[in-house]
C-alpha cells in the first residue's frame, strides 16, 4: 500500500500509484485540499516506486483537482524508470466545440451545385448501367434469373389488380360525374363517353397506374435494396464475381416493364366501366348508345400513347428505386428515408414524363 504525507505546503507520494490504490489516494488527498488552508502546492515524486498507466493520468490531472479547491500544483520531478510511463499516459485534449466557419453565400451556393451535379452523375451512370444491362438480358437470356422475374411480375402485376381496379373504377365513375356537370348545360350529355374514354386511355389510367405501382412496388424494391446493402449482400454478390445490377435490378426491370403496360389496360377497361354504370344509371343514358360513344370517339393512337406511357412510367419507377435503395445510409431509419424519397422521386419523374409525352404527343 503507497502512503501519502505532508510537509507543510508540499505532498509527498510514495511507494505505488497503481489503479488498486488509486480511489484510496484520491479521496485522502480531496479531504486535504478542503481541509488545508494552503493555496500552493508542491508534489514530491522522489520515493514513489511503482506507478501504471492509471496513475500517470492521475497525476496528469492532479492540476485540474487542485484548481477545483481554489489552489494551485505543481508535480515535482519524478525518479527516471517512471518519466517513460507518464509521458506515455498523456490524456488526450478536451475537444472544444469549434462552430463552422460562415461562408460567403456564393460559396455555399457552389458547393450546393457541386452536390446537385454529383448526384445528377451518379444516377444518370446507373440509369445508363441498367438500362443497358436490361437490353442485354434481351440478347443474352441466359443471363435473365426467370424465376425472379416471374416472382417480381405476380408481386407487381397480380397483386396489385385488386387496389388499381378500384381506385381506376372510382375515377372513371368520378370523372363521368364531374364531365356531366358540365356538359349537361349544353344538353350534351352523350359526349360524357368521349371524354371518359380519351381522358382514361390517354391520360388517368396510365398515371393513376403508375402512381399507384411507385407507392407499392417501388417503395418494396427501394426497401429490398437497401435492406440487402445494410446487411453486406450486395457486397457478398460482387465478391462472387456478381453484379448486383445484373443479378438484382434487372429481373425487377423487366417484371416492372412487362406488367404496368398490362395493368394499364386492365385500369383502362375498368375506368371505362365505372364510367359507363354512371352514364346509364345516373344520366339516363342507354348502354349501346354509351358503349357506341365510347367506341366511336377511341383510336388507336390514344390506347398506344397510353400504353407507352405505362412502359417509360415503370422504367423510371425502377430506376429510381434501384438509385434510391443502393445509396442509402444508416440503420432502419435509413430504409425509411430510403422508401420515403424512392417514392416521392418517383411521384416526381412520373409528372415529368407524363409532361414531356403531353408536349411530345399532342
Amino acid at each position: 500500500m503507497s502512503s501519502i504525507y505532508i510537509e507543510g505546503s508540499t505532498l509527498f507520494l510514495k511507494e505505488a500509484l497503481v489503479l488498486a490504490n488509486l480511489s484510496e489516494i484520491e479521496k485522502a488527498i480531496r479531504l486535504l485540499f478542503s481541509e488545508s488552508p494552503s493555496d500552493r502546492w508542491q508534489v514530491n515524486l522522489d520515493a514513489l516506486e511503482r506507478l501504471d498507466t492509471a496513475g500517470a493520468l492521475f497525476l496528469h490531472q492532479l492540476p485540474d483537482l487542485a484548481d477545483q479547491y481554489k489552489s494551485s500544483l505543481s508535480l515535482g520531478p519524478l525518479p527516471e524508470h517512471l518519466k517513460s510511463i507518464f509521458k506515455f499516459a498523456t490524456p488526450l485534449p478536451n475537444a472544444v466545440a469549434s462552430t463552422p466557419p460562415h461562408l460567403p453565400f456564393l460559396e455555399r451556393f457552389g458547393a450546393a451545385i457541386f452536390r446537385l451535379s454529383q448526384r445528377a452523375a451518379d444516377f444518370l451512370y446507373l440509369m445508363a448501367d441498367l438500362s443497358y444491362f436490361s437490353m442485354q438480358a434481351v440478347w443474352n437470356r441466359r443471363t435473365l434469373r426467370r424465376d425472379a422475374f416471374v416472382d417480381q411480375a405476380y408481386s407487381i402485376g397480380a397483386q396489385a389488380l385488386p387496389i388499381i381496379g378500384l381506385i381506376l373504377f372510382l375515377i372513371g365513375a368520378v370523372s363521368a360525374l364531374q364531365s356531366a356537370a358540365q356538359l349537361r348545360q349544353f344538353g350534351a350529355d352523350i359526349f360524357v363517353a368521349d371524354l371518359l374514354a380519351i381522358g382514361i386511355t390517354t391520360e388517368l389510367g396510365p398515371l393513376m397506374t403508375a402512381i399507384m405501382v411507385a407507392g407499392r412496388s417501388g417503395s418494396a424494391i427501394a426497401a429490398e435494396i437497401a435492406t440487402m446493402k445494410f446487411s453486406e449482400e450486395l457486397d457478398a454478390l460482387r465478391t462472387m464475381a456478381l453484379d448486383p445490377l445484373r443479378f438484382v435490378a434487372v429481373p425487377k426491370m423487366w417484371a416492372m416493364v412487362a406488367t404496368v403496360p398490362l395493368l394499364t389496360i386492365l385500369a383502362d377497361f375498368i375506368g371505362i366501366l365505372g364510367g359507363t354504370v354512371i352514364g346509364v344509371f345516373s344520366m339516363g343514358i342507354s348502354p349501346t348508345a354509351f358503349i357506341t360513344q365510347i367506341i366511336s370517339s377511341l383510336f388507336l393512337k390514344d390506347i398506344v400513347t397510353g400504353l407507352v406511357k405505362s412502359a417509360f412510367f415503370a422504367w423510371i419507377i425502377t430506376v429510381i428505386a434501384v438509385y434510391r435503395g443502393i445509396n442509402f445510409s444508416g440503420g432502419a431509419v435509413g430504409v425509411g428515408q430510403a422508401i420515403t424519397s424512392a417514392v416521392v422521386s418517383s411521384l416526381v419523374g412520373i409528372i415529368v414524363l407524363d409532361l414531356a409525352f403531353n408536349l411530345l404527343f399532342y
